[in-house]
Parts: C-alpha cells; structure tokens; sequence
C-alpha cells in the first residue's frame, strides 16, 4: 500500500505595499506590491522578462530584503526571520542539486540538517519520491537523470520540509513542451493533494491558466490585474492587460444611458457603462456572423484556416475586427456579412488619458 501523508500546515500569506529598487541604478523592481494568497491557494506570478516577478519570489523567501513593505505569514511578520526559519521553501528555474550525492541524499538533505532520524529521513524520502513519481531513483546521481527528472528531484527536496509556503521560480521553462505539460499535470496535483499554499512565477501564460486559482500579473514592478484566470479573458482590468492575453477587438466609443455609441451602432452592453469615452473589447471567438442584436454589416478581408479553428478579417465601417470561428466555417474573402458581438461578451475599457 502507497505511504500517505497529512497534508500541509498551509499558510495565508499578505504582501503589502511591497517595494523593492536595485542598489546600483535605484530604479524599482517593485513598487507598492499588495495581495493575500489563501492557505492552499496556488498564485501565480505572471509578466514578461523584468516584471519583478522573481524579485517578489526572492523577497518571500528571505533571500532578498525589501526597500519598504511587509511580508506576513499568518498576520505575522517574517522580515526579520532568516530564509532557512521562515517555512518556505524554493524551487528554482535550475534544479541545483548537489552533483556528488544520490537522489536519496538529494531529497532528505533539509531533514538531516534539521537532525531528523536516520529511519525518519528515510521513510519520508521514500514517501516524497512516490509523491513525485521517482520512486526506483533513489540511488541514482543527478547526472545520470534527465531534466524533468532533476526537477522532480527538485521538488521533493522542497516538498519534504513540509512547508507552509511553496517557492516555484519557472521551475518548467528549461524543459520540452511534452513534458513541461506532463510537469503542470504534476505540479497541480501534488499541490492539491498536499494542500500547500504556493506561489509560482512564470511568464507562460498558458502555463499561468492551468495552474493557478489566480493571477498576479505585473508589469514593471507594478500589479496590473489580480484574479481568477477567467476574469483576465472576460473582465481585463486594461487594454494593456486585455492585449497580453490575446484580446485582439478593441473599439472606440462614447457610454451613454448604459449603452455605447460607435462606429458600429450603438452597442447594447450586458452592465451599465460609466458615462464618457471608453474601448469596448470583445475576444474572435465571441464575436458571431449573423444577425440580432449588435449587428452591423461587414467586408471579410481574410481568412485563414488553422486546423483547429478558422481566423476570419473583419471590416466594418472602418473597425478592423479578428474572429475565431469553428473548423468546418467556410466565409470566403471579399464576401459581405452581418456580423454581431453579443451584449454579454462586450467588455468596457476606460479610455486611457
């Protein structure tokens, strides 16, 4: 019978106001970071190269100390907590596993430095290295596995210090497409069997979708959007934000009595616009080619097919617009066609000053 184990003590972790700036230059790598991620709650933070993503990793971690701002563990601070005492434990992008010790040695090094028994150490090895599917590795080098292998290694070394917050640096970039989504698989679940509470930094947006139950996204040190993967696609916070995660249709209006004057008619909005000039967003895939409410004629300008789906160009009355249709949809270039964007997949932007 397979070893269990009781889940984590997991953590409610605070960050707030949250600032960091690089001694050279003084420039921020953070500014005025503020979020709680639940106990059990897996985060991710997710941004381009340089968003101080892993910054934020580091400064929870202890391995960095911050210009100004807290970081609480359980309401309490841990600034003045070194890394080894604060609960946490960190995965990073390169598995960095002592080269001269086995697998076996690998993972229950956190135990031995904390004087666990030898019998201790070896029965929760051997139960963290099933919970990661490495079991028969035991005696194995690190050179002699490949890089998903590292990284399992890597992750029970993390996860059998029990910790109450869970430290995950893009520990999937270095790996091929096949296995970083067998490595997601992995991840989730042995996330939610042991229930810890976890942070994961990734600039994968796919990656960011299937993992987390919600999404810190950052932009030059600063928090943009903080929510359910969801709400990024149906509710963006900004054009900005709306664009990083593929919104392509964005249109200029004037809200007015709760619905929005534009070149295409005026739009019927599912909820009250603010009054003023606004950019209504709607994603290809809901936008529609037919008639009823919000509909406007149109000139196809392209089509192209893509296997699983077929991209359509739009015109109309100036307004380019992008639509993702099913596989077997076949409009023809240069075709005249009602098109219509349902009221409860517009979205309203405020007009950025």
């Amino acid at each position: 019978m397979t070893p269990t184990r009781e889940p984590a003590v997991s953590a409610r972790l605070r960050l707030e106001d949250l600032s960091h700036r690089y001694l050279r230059t003084g420039e921020p790598a953070l500014s005025g970071l503020s979020l709680a991620v639940e106990p059990g709650e897996l985060i991710a933070f997710l941004g381009p190269s340089g968003c101080g993503k892993t910054t934020a990793l580091k400064v929870i971690a202890g391995l960095l100390r911050p210009t100004s701002g807290d970081v609480l563990v359980n309401g309490r601070s841990v600034l003045g907590v070194p890394p080894e005492k604060r609960g946490a434990a960190m995965v990073f992008q390169k598995p960095l596993l002592f080269p001269h010790m086995s697998v076996e040695a690998n993972v229950g090094f956190g135990l031995r430095m904390r004087n666990v028994s030898r019998d201790q150490t070896g029965r929760r090895v051997e139960t963290t290295l099933r919970q990661v599917r490495m079991e028969g590795f035991a005696d194995r080098r690190p050179d002699e596995l490949s890089g998903g292998q590292q990284q399992r290694v890597a992750l029970a070394r993390a996860l059998i210090t029990e910790p109450r917050v869970l430290l995950l640096d893009e520990p999937l970039s270095a790996l091929d497409a096949n296995l970083r989504e067998e490595m997601r698989g992995l991840v989730k679940e042995v996330q939610r069997e042991g229930g810890y509470t976890t942070v994961f930094v990734t600039h994968d947006q796919e990656e960011a979708v299937v993992l987390a139950d919600r999404i810190a996204l950052l932009f030059e040190g600063r928090l943009q959007m903080y929510d359910k993967p969801q709400a990024f696609y149906d509710r963006p916070a900004s054009r900005r934000v709306a664009e990083f995660f593929g919104a392509t249709n964005f249109i200029r209006g004037r809200a007015r009595n709760g619905a929005v004057e534009t070149p295409l008619g005026h739009l019927k909005l599912a909820r009250k616009a603010p009054p003023g000039d606004v950019i209504l967003t709607i994603r290809p895939e809901a936008v529609r080619l037919e008639d009823g409410e919000n509909s406007f004629p149109a000139h196809v300008t392209g089509v192209a097919y893509l296997g699983t789906r077929v991209a359509c160009s739009l015109d109309a009355a100036g307004v380019k617009l992008r639509v993702a249709m099913p596989p077997h949809a076949r409009p023809r270039e240069g075709e005249e066609v009602t098109a219509r964007l349902p009221a409860g997949s517009l979205w309203v932007l405020e007009e950025s000053p």
